[in-house]
């Protein structure tokens, strides 16, 4: 029996200290685990990022801004620069759409265009008739309210954004100027 009393305290000898190792070495090799795991999730963060933002540049064709905004009204343009102007329009008179009674409107407009812009030149030119048409459509389509003198730069910049948007091909109006705007009622 003493034998079999050795096997058995030599056993139970082995197995405590297994246990042991495993409780002490479980906890020390958690923290590895933990910081192999921050490490990949960082890695793979990093990546992410450095991916998104290479893509971003490479469809915004390299970070280059898209758009130049030149608004001749801000107040923060150093120089104004000279235009080139479009005046044969000549004088439109036509009614507002208010009702009953309709107001009478007289309207000079001369268009600014980029100095020295030939194709715009040639545009405009060709395109005489379609403005005043353009014209007398715009202001038969206001009421008296809408063309106070108050609401003149709202106007300007309305027609410019029109004709850049809607009528011109390839010329760009840069400015307006109403040479005459005058709204009558009539009784």
């Amino acid at each position: 029996m003493s034998d079999s009393d050795d096997i058995f305290e030599g056993g139970e000898a082995q197995e405590s200290e297994s246990t042991s190792k495993k409780r002490s070495g479980g906890a020390g090799n958690f923290l590895p685990t933990i910081l192999k795991f921050v490490g990949i999730g960082l890695g793979a963060l990093i990546f992410i990022v450095t991916v998104s933002v290479v893509t971003y540049n490479i469809m915004n064709g390299g970070g280059k801004q898209q758009t130049v905004v030149n608004d001749p009204t801000s107040p923060y343009v150093g120089t104004r620069p000279i235009y080139s102007f479009y005046d044969m329009i000549g004088s439109i008179s036509v009614r507002t759409k208010d009702y009953p009674v309709s107001s009478s409107v007289t309207v000079e407009m001369i268009i600014g265009y980029d100095e020295n812009d030939q194709i715009a030149s040639t545009e405009l030119i060709g395109r005489r008739y379609e403005l005043r048409d353009f014209v007398r459509r715009y202001f038969s389509g206001k009421s008296a309210v809408d063309l106070a003198p108050e609401r003149e730069e709202e106007l300007k910049a309305e027609i410019r954004e029109m004709l850049n948007t809607r009528f011109l091909d390839k010329a760009r109006a840069r400015i307006i100027i109403f040479t005459k705007l005058d709204v009558m009622e009539n009784y």
